[in-house]
């Protein structure tokens, strides 16, 4: 293991290393949420509006189930050359997507993009395990969140920036220069890591099984999301083929000598603890993420504009949580304290958030910003914890497994708060508008806004009043499941982190 105890010569550039997986993660970030304001653009251009939301459904599910592949593959190759391949992927993906001439171009493209964001994201956090003891970890993931948040900001405003005065294009032709700028760094400055001596063995039939399982789950839980019933046929199709592939999955890794996903790491009660709170945490912020926006602009008459900026206390307090947690766990050598304050913060937080009204900006940006800070508290620590637990050749498969379980988590959350605001609607929002519903199947925000544009005068002030009360019914929903990610913190064992003569002991 190459760490920064020893001598200078041995140590690869630390300050250039972070440098490139910093950009690396924050390309990653970035496409999650730059091509959200582009989509009427790209819906106008190719008149095809059957395949446009697997635009951005189609990226997250290729990432999802590329992480834990990347992971194994990183531990068996070295991570490296996973990490160039990865860049490079996305870079020439991205270049795919801005020369699309047609919808199906155009999610191919995004899919490849996705797989190559996937060994970025994940290849990056476990190169910081390679190199950094874990007593010193929390502060450099800490920086990785950093980039999340400062993503979830520049995303729509710089996709809204080039969509109005270039071209929806350049939402992904930006890329080309900062995805050639990360892998030449990178390309010069990983070549310090450690290369695994063993000879590689790949799971073959276990990596057929995970991606057909992960993909089924993934592509249910978002039809669920967009409005679907969890009983349609091919919902209720897709689900049934991911229990069976998992099934036959951990049954084939359970008894193959160099599994994909080693199985005992499940037994380690530490390692999924950490597990769960990531999930949970995961499950909060994004969602968070994408309703609040929609709350906002729903019940105050706001443009997207205003909705973005809204969400700037979110998106600063996820670094300044992250920034303390990572100092504090390096100064004291232990992370449950952190995860454990986030967990009591974020349903206090956004129960909070329930009983103030988007109006009232400055009470519901305290809010928001505790939001933020809770769930900083728990991301970089959950991950340090993660990779704290396992031996130093499990730590690619761990690293990976939380960054898993932090997609999961988000798509999950999305998912279901999606399902349930539609559920609240339908129940009590039926038919405002010329005699025609508010919400039909498959419907989305776009339509609840736009259908709250077609009323005028007292109707609409009605409307969004019992918006207001079925955004806080949706909110106290998040934080009684916030709970869950508390139980697993309180359970959570208080164990010391490695590295710095484990001076905590």
């Amino acid at each position: 293991m190459t760490s920064l105890n020893q001598p200078p010569h041995a140590k690869p550039a630390i300050r250039s290393i972070l440098v490139a997986l910093m950009l690396a993660i924050f390309l990653g970030a970035l496409d999650q949420t730059i091509v959200a304001v582009s989509i009427p653009a790209i819906s106008a251009q190719f008149k095809d509006v059957s395949q446009l939301a697997w635009v951005i459904s189609g990226y997250m599910v290729a990432m999802t189930v590329a992480v834990p592949i990347y992971g194994k593959l990183g531990d068996l190759y070295g991570r490296r050359r996973l990490m160039l391949f990865g860049m490079g992927l996305f870079t020439v993906a991205s270049l795919f997507c801005g020369l699309a001439q047609n919808m199906e171009q155009l999610v191919l493209a995004r899919i490849i993009q996705g797989i190559g964001a996937g060994g970025m994201i994940s290849v990056s956090q476990a190169i910081i395990g390679d190199i950094i003891p874990p007593r010193e970890r929390g502060r450099y993931q800490g920086y990785f969140s950093s980039m999340y948040a400062v993503a979830s900001v520049a995303g729509p405003v710089l996709g809204g920036y080039m969509t109005e005065y270039l071209s929806w294009r350049w939402v992904f032709l930006i890329n080309l220069p900062l995805g050639l700028v990360s892998w030449l760094i990178a390309y010069r400055t990983l070549v310090g890591l450690p290369v695994p001596q063993r000879k590689p063995n790949i799971d073959y039939l276990g990596t057929v099984l995970m991606i057909v399982g992960l993909t089924s789950l993934l592509l249910g839980i978002t039809f669920i999301g967009q409005g679907h019933s969890w009983r349609d046929d091919q919902v209720l199709g897709l689900l049934v083929a991911a229990v069976v592939a998992l099934v036959l999955f951990v049954w084939h890794e359970r008894r193959t000598p160099e599994p994909l996903l080693p199985m005992h790491l499940f037994a380690n009660r530490n390692a999924v603890l950490c597990w769960c709170t990531i999930f949970f945490t995961s499950f909060q912020a994004i969602s968070l993420i994408v309703l609040l926006p929609l709350r906002y602009q729903s019940i105050t008459g706001a443009g997207a504009d205003s909705a973005a900026l809204h969400l700037l206390p979110l998106a600063m307090g996820l670094p300044m949580g992250a920034y303390f947690a990572g100092r504090m766990t390096s100064v004291t050598g232990y992370y449950k304290p952190m995860i454990l304050s986030g967990a009591i913060l974020m349903p206090c937080s956004i129960a909070g958030m329930a009983f103030s009204a988007p109006s009232a900006e400055l009470l519901s940006g305290v809010f928001m910003l505790l939001s933020g800070i809770a769930a900083g508290l728990q991301f970089p620590t959950s991950l340090v914890g993660a990779q704290n637990s396992v031996q130093q050749h499990d730590i690619g498969v761990a690293t990976s497994t939380t960054n898993l379980f932090r997609s999961l988590g988000g798509a999950v959350g999305v998912a279901l708060m999606s399902a349930l605001l539609l559920a609240l609607l339908h129940d009590s929002l039926l038919a405002p508008a010329g005699g025609q519903p508010l919400l039909g199947e498959g419907s989305s925000g776009n339509v609840l806004l736009d259908g709250l544009n077609a009323v005028q005068g007292p109707a609409l002030a009605s409307l969004r009043s019992e918006l207001l009360m079925t955004f806080r019914h949706l909110l106290l929903v998040s934080a009684a499941i916030s709970l869950l990610g508390l139980c697993a913190a309180i359970v959570m064992p208080n164990q010391v982190l490695r590295g710095r003569g484990d001076k905590a002991q």
